[in-house]
């Protein structure tokens, strides 16, 4: 195993939990079919017990050339870029400390982490994707169990790398975008549920007047929105943040 890959087996470990028989907190089903994907991509399911995949998508053999059969989590985790090993390695270890140090461990099931790295693919080329990260189920102290992962090609939407992390949050909980594992001290951007709703609202094409329906608020109320997204988001257009969003998998 190579030391860099040894370094993100060194991240989870400690915050593993015995095997897990814990049922999923719905359905398998539900979540595959609730995927929404930008382009070409892969799932599986890891056990981070004793790190065995199971549920493995067909589609990682058309993408990578693995059997989706004997697949293990090393090939996996070795057809990522040596040169991106070690920020993922930093994603990792700022999201498990978001939970544990701001947010709660309690709070794990309710948010899909999601960041982007170079894969390899197939034909041995490199690509840009995004790697989606959804917990099944935790210990009782917050312990890892097993993770729904999808990994979706993105370089047709960009070659570039922004080296930062979200967290999105589900069930109502708020959205952080923009986290950097470089950075301490950083403003960290807290994006709540309506304005999440919002951004997807816009990415339909829907209008502010349009959204003002839908949602049972102004107009005004949805431009206020509008242009707090964008200042929170980094974002210079309505076209920049659409794409930002869809490159953190926030939609």
């Amino acid at each position: 195993m190579l030391p860099e890959i040894q370094n993100l087996y060194d991240v989870w470990h400690p915050n593993r939990i015995a095997k897990d028989n814990t049922p999923y907190r719905i359905s398998f089903d539900d979540l595959t079919n609730s995927i929404i994907s930008t382009g070409p991509f892969y799932f599986y399911i890891i056990d981070f017990f004793d790190m065995t995949l199971s549920h493995v998508s067909p589609a990682i053999a058309e993408i990578h050339g693995l059997d989706p059969e004997t697949v293990s989590f090393n090939d996996i985790l070795g057809a990522i870029h040596p040169d991106d090993i070690d920020f993922v390695t930093k994603a990792e270890t700022l999201s498990i400390n978001f939970f544990y140090e701001k947010l709660g461990y309690e709070k794990l099931l309710n948010y899909k982490m999601s960041y982007n790295f170079r894969f390899r693919l197939k034909n041995g080329e490199y690509a840009l994707f995004n790697h989606q990260a959804l917990l099944l189920s935790i210990g009782d102290n917050g312990g890892l169990g097993k993770s729904l992962n999808i990994h979706t090609r993105i370089d047709h939407l960009s070659n570039s790398n922004t080296y930062k992390i979200s967290l999105i949050g589900l069930n109502g909980e708020p959205s952080f975008m923009n986290l950097s594992p470089d950075e301490e001290n950083q403003d960290v951007k807290e994006f709540s549920k309506r304005e999440i709703d919002i951004i997807k609202l816009i990415s339909n094409g829907l209008s502010n007047a349009e959204i003002a329906e839908k949602l049972f608020i102004s107009a005004l109320t949805v431009k206020k929105h509008r242009n707090n997204i964008l200042a929170k988001s980094d974002s210079k257009n309505t076209a920049q943040l659409i794409k930002n969003c869809i490159l953190q998998g926030v939609i």
